[in-house]
């Protein structure tokens, strides 16, 4: 079971002793997504608001943290997944949803339409043929 929220990011180098060009580069940033029901898994709902991100400073933060560089500018691409990570995905946010009390914590009535506020169109399910990819 694998999947990883996939950004773009723009980063600089500002080297204090040398100077470079371009000092501004963009790369491709795989984030793995926690399983399902365990501390972290709702990332997505946390982070994102139809297939965006809903709060750009707070991710360039966390991209600098993670790549050590300072980040101008970082933008959701998809959540890049097999399917056994979607169904146990799918499994999770139904398990919200189907509360008794009539709230849950998407505010959704379907697993559809979870998937469809948070991460758009932005889900890309692959074959886990164990290539890497």
């Amino acid at each position: 079971m694998n999947a990883a929220y996939v950004f773009r990011v723009r980063f600089r180098l500002d080297p204090a002793a040398v100077r470079v060009d371009p000092n501004e580069f963009e790369t491709v940033l795989r984030v793995p997504a926690d399983r399902p029901g365990e501390d972290g898994w709702l990332f997505f709902r946390d982070n994102l608001w139809r297939g965006d991100v809903n709060d750009e400073r707070h991710l360039r933060d966390e991209a600098e943290s993670l790549l050590g560089v300072p980040v101008s500018a970082v933008s959701f691409s998809e959540l890049e997944t097999d399917p056994a990570y979607l169904g146990a995905l799918e499994e999770a946010i139904e398990g919200e949803i189907g509360g008794t009390d009539g709230t849950n914590a998407f505010n959704a009535d379907s697993v559809d339409e979870v998937l469809s506020k948070y991460l758009g169109s932005s889900i890309r399910v692959h074959d886990d043929d164990g290539d890497g990819g």
